[in-house]
Order: C-alpha cells, then sequence, then structure tokens
C-alpha cells in the first residue's frame, strides 16, 4: 500500500529542486546565456566590439547586428555559440589568431558583412561550416594562413565579394568545392600557395574579376577546369610558378584579359590549347615555362594592345600560334632566350612595334623573315644579339626608323645587313659590334643610307675589310 505521506514529501521536494534549478528566467520566458538557448531579443549593437577571452562573448549574446567591426581574437576561445543571433556585421568582421577554434558554428545565422572579413592565423580552424548563411562580403575576403582548414564547404550561399578576394597560404585546402555560389568578384581574386590545393573545381560558376585574376604557386595543381564559366578579367590574369599544372583547358571560355596575361614558371605546361577563345590582350608575357612547345592556343588572339613577350622558354619550337595577331604591338616584341626556335614565322601580320624590338639569345634561329610585315617604324630601341646562328636580316627589309638605339652585336653568323636596306633614321645610338663574320663594309653601307640620326656612333669588333669607296658615314 502506498504511504501518502511519503509520497507527498517526494513530490514536494522535487518542486523545491526545480526551483532551485530554473530561478534564473528571463523575463520573456528565455534562459540566460549561462544556462541555456540564448534569447535573439536585443537588436544592434552599436559601434565596435572585440572578444579577446571567451567571457567576452556573452556581452554580445542576443544581439542581431553590429554597426561596427567585431574581432574575434582570442587565442584560448573554442565556443562561439553566444554569437548564435548574428546575422550582419557593419563594417569588418575579423576572426584572427585564434589558436583553439575548430569551428564558426556559432555564426551559423551571419548573412553579410558590409566591408572586409578576415580569417586568418586560426590554427586549429579544420571547416567554414558555421558560415553556410554567408551570402555577400561587401568589400575584401581574406582567407589566409589557416594550418588546418581542408575545405570552404561552407561557403556555399556566398554570391558575392565587391573587392579582394585572396586564400593564401592554407596548406591542408584541398579543393574550392562550395564557392560554387560566387559569380564575380569585383576586385581581385588570388589563389596563392595552397600546396594541397589540385582543382578550381568550386569556381564553376565565376564569370569575371574586376581587375586582376592571380593563380599562383600552388605545387599540387594540375587544371585549370573549374573556370570554365570565366569569361573576362578586367586587367591581369597571371599564372605563376604552379608546378604540375598541365594545361590551361579550363580557361576555354574566356575571350578577353583587359590589362596583362602573363604565364610564367609553368614548368609541366606543354601548351596553351586552353585559351582558344581569347581574342584580346593588353601584354601578353610567356615566361620560362620549360615544356611549352608551341602557341597554337593563341590563334584567335588578333590584337595585343601593350606587349608581346616571349622569353626563356627552352622548348619552345615555333610561334605559328600568334599567326592572327595583325596591325602594331602597342608596346616592346621581345624574343629572347627561345633555344629551340629556329625562325620567327607566325607573326607575319604584324606590321609596326610601338616601343622595343628585341631579338636575342636565340641560339637556333637561323633567320628573321617572319617580321617581314614590318613596313612601319621601331618606336624605341632594335636590339639583335648573342643569335649564333643567325645569317641575315632580311626580314627587316621593311623597317624605315628605330626610334632610339640600333644594337646588332655577338650574333657570330651574321655575313650582311641587307635587310637593314629601308632604314633612314636612329633616334639615339648606332652599336654594331663582336660579330665575327660581318664585314665592316656591310656597316657602312648601312650608315652611308641613314639621313637622320644617330647622335653616336660605335662599331667595331667585326670582320675587317676594306671598303672601296669608303661610304661618307663609314667610321
Amino acid at each position: 500500500m502506498i504511504n501518502i505521506k511519503n509520497l507527498l514529501l517526494v513530490l514536494v521536494l522535487a518542486v523545491a529542486i526545480e526551483s532551485c534549478s530554473d530561478g534564473s528566467s528571463s523575463s520573456d520566458g528565455g534562459t540566460d546565456t549561462d544556462t541555456g538557448p540564448v534569447e535573439c531579443n536585443l537588436g544592434e549593437f552599436s559601434g565596435d566590439f572585440e572578444i579577446g577571452e571567451q567571457s567576452d562573448l556573452a556581452t554580445i549574446a542576443g544581439y542581431t547586428s553590429i554597426s561596427g567591426d567585431l574581432g574575434i581574437d582570442c587565442p584560448l576561445c573554442t565556443d562561439l555559440s553566444d554569437l548564435i543571433c548574428l546575422t550582419s556585421v557593419g563594417v569588418n568582421l575579423h576572426i584572427d589568431n585564434n589558436d583553439a577554434l575548430t569551428n564558426l558554428d556559432g555564426l551559423s545565422a551571419l548573412t553579410s558583412v558590409g566591408e572586409d572579413m578576415l580569417l586568418e592565423n586560426n590554427d586549429a580552424l579544420t571547416n567554414l561550416d558555421g558560415l553556410s548563411a554567408l551570402t555577400s562580403v561587401g568589400e575584401d575576403m581574406l582567407l589566409e594562413n589557416n594550418d588546418a582548414l581542408t575545405n570552404l564547404d561552407g561557403l556555399s550561399a556566398l554570391t558575392s565579394v565587391g573587392e579582394d578576394m585572396r586564400i593564401w597560404s592554407n596548406p591542408a585546402l584541398a579543393n574550392l568545392d562550395c564557392l560554387c555560389a560566387l559569380t564575380s568578384v569585383g576586385g581581385t581574386l588570388n589563389i596563392y600557395n595552397n600546396n594541397a590545393l589540385t582543382n578550381l573545381g568550386g569556381l564553376s560558376a565565376l564569370t569575371s574579376t574586376g581587375e586582376h585574376f592571380f593563380i599562383e604557386d600552388n605545387n599540387a595543381l594540375t587544371n585549370l577546369d573549374g573556370l570554365s564559366a570565366l569569361t573576362s578579367v578586367g586587367e591581369y590574369l597571371y599564372i605563376l610558378e604552379n608546378a604540375t599544372l598541365a594545361n590551361l583547358d579550363g580557361l576555354s571560355a574566356l575571350t578577353s584579359v583587359g590589362g596583362e596575361l602573363k604565364i610564367y614558371e609553368s614548368d609541366a605546361l606543354t601548351n596553351l590549347d586552353g585559351l582558344s577563345a581569347l581574342t584580346s590582350v593588353g601584354d601578353l608575357l610567356l615566361h620560362w615555362n620549360e615544356a611549352l612547345t608551341n602557341l597554337n592556343g593563341l590563334s584567335g588572339v588578333t590584337s595585343v594592345e601593350g606587349g608581346l613577350w616571349i622569353e626563356g622558354n627552352p622548348a619552345l619550337a615555333n610561334l605559328s600560334g600568334l599567326s592572327g595577331i595583325t596591325g602594331s604591338i602597342g608596346g616592346d616584341l621581345w624574343i629572347i632566350d627561345n633555344n629551340a626556335l629556329t625562325d620567327l614565322n607566325g607573326p607575319s601580320g604584324l606590321t609596326s612595334v610601338s616601343g622595343d624590338l628585341w631579338i636575342s639569345n636565340n641560339d637556333a634561329i637561323t633567320n628573321l623573315d617572319g617580321l617581314s610585315g614590318i613596313t612601319g617604324p621601331v618606336g624605341e630601341d632594335l636590339t639583335i644579339g648573342d643569335n649564333d646562328a643567325l645569317a641575315n636580316v632580311d626580314g627587316l627589309s621593311g623597317l624605315t626608323s628605330v626610334g632610339e638605339d640600333l644594337w646588332i652585336r655577338d650574333n657570330y653568323a651574321l655575313t650582311n645587313l641587307d635587310g637593314l636596306s629601308g632604314l633612314t633614321s636612329v633616334g639615339d645610338e648606332f652599336l654594331i659590334d663582336d660579330n665575327d663574320t660581318l664585314p665592316d663594309c656591310e656597316v657602312c653601307e648601312v650608315l652611308d643610307q641613314i639621313t637622320s640620326g644617330p647622335v653616336s656612333i660605335d662599331v667595331h669588333s667585326n670582320l675587317d675589310d676594306s671598303c672601296t669607296p669608303v661610304p661618307a658615314n663609314c667610321p
């Protein structure tokens, strides 16, 4: 039989215990931040707030926005759950130097940052899943030096970054897969020194960058396939020092680069076929790509508004991919240190060079016939030097003037200068020296036909011979 007195005693004790445990109930029915869920009823926090210790988080628990900056620089913080109400930061959000923080789950309501968002030097942070509601960053978004970060899956809702986005030196980052909603970066997109990154697959929605796009020093990156929607880069596109990058096929939709296109020290790159849709570029620089054999992928390029530099590509066998370029090069044309190149056939539609024309250190070039379309001036310097097999300069027969210096030196097989028969003007220095098989008479004949300039003449160490009669301008 149940003892009524004992039952009543148990009920009284239970009520007393419940009363103690719930003694801090808030007036609106929620609980305070020490004992239960945060109530999102405080509106906007006015001004800036800095979190340096775990206990600081309780001060802004319940606020839905911050009008100024929010800084989280807290080496011992492990939990951001007190920020669960936060939907926006008015100015900058900096999350840096948080040694113990493994996730950002407390920021799951955050949708926007007004200006800059920085995540830097968070050594234990493995993912960004807590940012799954973030759709926009008004200015810069910087992800730098987060040693344990393996993926960006938490950024799946991010559609735009107003200015620059930097993904720098995150050594465990294997892919960018969940940047798939990102359509534009208003300024510069820089992907640098992420040595576990094998592909850019997560950027499949990106159509343009307003300024620069740098892909640099990502040693495991083998392809750019994730960039298949990219049609334009406002200024510079740099593809630099990606040691295992084998092709550029992912750039098949790219039609224009407003400033420089620079491809530098991509040692596994054999061709540029992925650039087949490219029609215009400001400056084009191809430097020190050890395995590059041809430029066929550039066959659609019709204009180079700035300069064209082809330097240090030891396997490059021909320039036939430049056959679409017509008219004038707006800056320099440099063809230097390409030791497999036997001729310059390709850019036959080129009519003038506004800057320097340098043909130097190409050991196998025998002639300059590919430049026979040049019928106007070279705007600045003409330098032809250290081309060991060059026998003649006949390809320059249409050249009429050199705006500044003319240098022809150390071309050991050069026997004549008949190709300079149309040259009538040199603006500054005339230097022809150390061409072992070039008779001095050849030099004298060129000087005799020049009617304007030069300011100084230096001719020496060519093949001595006797000019009869001696031209009037022969030194």
